[in-house]
């Protein structure tokens, strides 16, 4: 609800649809505290040595989904070209950390978690990504 608020009230307007761009704000700061949740996690269990791709996966996922929310509410003067690659990255991340934390879900229920929600946020990524390449074409942004 903040983010929808705090977006509609920003003097400078984009044509992008708010309503997407908070859903995927709010899908990649939720992803960014569930990765660095199941890196933690990881740490505390008692082999962590076969955890260290997956703490690693964890955290740079979860600083790419910071950066992408940072990136994607922020409506002065956007460049699509960046908001795309972002997005992209950040997809590419959840995808990747997703991967790792299936490898692990049926041993450790953080990880099953993090799975779920790197899934969606790298949905919501792809349907963003969509939304703003058919933006493109019909100057939406």
């Amino acid at each position: 609800m903040k983010t929808m608020d705090m977006l509609n009230a920003h003097p400078k307007r984009t044509s992008l649809d708010l309503t997407v761009v908070t859903e995927c704000v709010n899908a990649l700061v939720e992803c960014a505290d569930v990765c660095t949740s199941c890196a933690d996690a990881c740490l505390g269990e008692e082999q962590v040595q076969t955890l260290a791709r997956c703490i690693r996966l964890n955290l740079d996922c979860a600083d790419i989904c910071q950066t992408t929310a940072r990136v994607l509410s922020r409506q002065t003067e956007p460049a699509p070209l960046l908001l795309r690659a972002q997005l992209d990255s950040c997809a590419i991340a959840c995808r990747a950390c997703a991967q790792e934390c299936e490898v692990h879900s049926e041993m450790h229920q953080h990880c099953r978690i993090c799975r779920a929600s790197c899934l969606n946020c790298e949905k919501i990524c792809q349907e963003t990504l969509s939304r703003l390449s058919e933006g493109s074409r019909t100057s939406l942004l």
